[in-house]
């Protein structure tokens, strides 16, 4: 048994519009399980406090973990992980999207180690699967009070250690772990249903 990940909290974002699927994302079923519910087992085997960052509590009440609504009224993932920052009892959060049914242990336990030093990790052009230090609090606060939503444009000249995807590949299942289902056809495409169970909330 690994045990948890030190000074860390687990985070879920669950903020999306879902504006190109029909039902929510993260009940869709994989492999007989609802996408969040993949997403939380896993968190609580490596984090001893998990957070899900929704501003539609009432869908997400059954799941036994902490609740956060958005901090500030500004749309966009980088206010999910900001709240996140502000509300962890550990230096660090490791977030990743509620549309991601991939997300694998070993490859979030490398993410980890690699975090000395720096301000975040994550690999290449993958924002929303990565690990954010509290001392990002103030200037992400300014960049959201101000109207900037991009994490990747927040990120340029920051102390951030981008990892390749090639790397990741060949960790644990890396080569799955950054698929998100935005479309019935990412689900018809990744999870190999376009049946009606797949496009039912549970």
């Amino acid at each position: 048994m690994k045990g948890f990940i030190d000074n860390s909290t687990g985070v879920i974002l669950a903020g999306g519009e879902n504006r190109r699927m029909p039902v929510i994302k993260a009940f869709i079923r994989v492999e007989g399980r609802a996408i969040i519910d993949r997403s939380i087992t896993l968190m609580r085997r490596l984090f001893n406090e998990v957070f899900i960052v929704t501003n539609q509590p009432e869908l997400y009440i059954h799941l036994d973990a902490v609740l956060l609504g958005d901090g500030y009224d500004v749309r966009g993932p980088m206010t999910g992980i900001l709240t996140a920052l502000i509300n962890t009892s550990h230096d660090w959060v490791f977030v990743t999207a509620c549309d991601m049914p991939f997300i694998d242990e070993e490859v979030i336990r490398y993410l980890a180690m690699r975090r000395d030093g720096y301000l975040a990790v994550l690999p290449q052009d993958e924002p929303l699967f990565a690990f954010y230090s509290r001392r990002l609090i103030q200037p992400m606060e300014r960049a959201v009070v101000s109207g900037r939503r991009g994490i990747r444009d927040f990120l340029e000249g920051k102390r951030v250690k981008y990892i390749s995807k090639k790397e990741i590949a060949g960790i644990g299942d890396g080569e799955r772990v950054f698929v998100n289902l935005n479309t019935p056809d990412d689900v018809y495409a990744f999870v190999g249903s376009k049946g009606p169970d797949h496009q039912r909330r549970l």
